[in-house]
């Protein structure tokens, strides 16, 4: 039975740590939130007191956590690095940087480490059901060492180049695409509101229609409710688009769609809403209608 190091146990992480205990893995992590930890022990894990104690002696290591900095602080400042063992394998799950991440497998080389870049898709549902859309990359050798881990907790495993960071880098095209998609269907419900069309028949019928979409489907539904639940907050592509236009500027490729996304969200986040769901970007657009309160 393989021991895991689980770090990063909020709205996705948690799940993806039950199912890895469910599939018979030891797993053992940390989490700033008491609450987090006491929820690992009553599906079957063991909570660690810091970052070092989870990853002590683990073959594995998760990094489910907020962002590139977040992961080389727990690696390095915390000491979960060298806490391993020696030749185990970090797995980032986390969205970052494409240059980030190879920054990070450099280092985690030279402790004697490797790292499987291994951002995932799927939001809250995919890691409940894990049934995660998992990119990754790294060496053949190293992807097939970690694939029961990554079976855990997806459904649907791309080895997508041999080299950290390419991973990261289709990551930040399925948010680029995301975050339009997600405006763009904003955009559209504030505009059939403002015509005076009702809003969840104007949904009902782009649904059926040529202009769905998945994130149509998803998110269209929580546009339309006062308070909707979080899945996914708006300061998460306020982060996910800075990422896409830094890539698009690093490779000298134009991305004006994210760009305009990116503005949307950052005006939500302005008006107070960085914590709600990432669906009420369309009180931005109704605001610019004269719809607002």
């Amino acid at each position: 039975m393989t021991t895991v190091g689980f770090i990063g146990l909020g709205a996705m992480g948690l799940p993806m740590a039950r199912n890895l205990v469910q599939c018979q893995f030891r797993v053992r992590g940390f989490d700033l939130k008491r609450e987090a930890l006491d929820s690992l022990v009553e599906i079957g894990g063991t909570a660690a007191a810091t970052a070092a104690e989870a990853a002590a002696g683990a073959d594995v290591l998760v990094l489910m956590v907020v962002n590139a900095a977040q992961a080389e602080s727990v690696l390095f400042d915390a000491g979960a690095l060298a806490a391993m063992v020696p030749g185990g394998s970090v797995i980032l799950m986390t969205t970052c940087p494409p240059g980030a991440v190879q920054a990070l497998a450099s280092r985690i080389e030279a402790a004697g480490r490797a790292l499987v870049d291994a951002p995932v898709s799927g939001g809250v549902v995919g890691a409940t059901k894990g049934t995660l859309t998992i990119m990754v990359g790294g060496p053949a050798s190293l992807v097939e060492k970690v694939r029961p881990v990554l079976d855990a907790l997806g459904d649907k495993v791309f080895h997508v180049g041999e080299k950290p960071g390419q991973g990261a880098a289709v990551k930040t095209v399925n948010q680029l695409l995301c975050g339009v998609h997600i405006a763009a269907a904003a955009e559209g419900l504030a505009l059939a509101q403002k015509a005076g069309v009702d809003p969840a028949l104007a949904l009902k019928i782009l649904q059926g229609s040529a202009a769905g979409s998945w994130m149509l489907n998803d998110r269209g539904p929580r546009m339309l409710e006062e308070t909707p639940r979080v899945t996914s907050a708006v300061d998460i592509f306020v982060k996910d688009l800075g990422i896409v236009l830094d890539a698009g500027r690093a490779g000298k490729v134009a991305t004006p769609l994210a760009a305009v996304a990116h503005q949307m969200f950052l005006a939500a986040s302005a008006q107070g809403l960085g914590h709600e769901d990432d669906s009420q970007v369309i009180e931005v657009y109704r605001d610019l209608a004269g719809m607002g309160d």
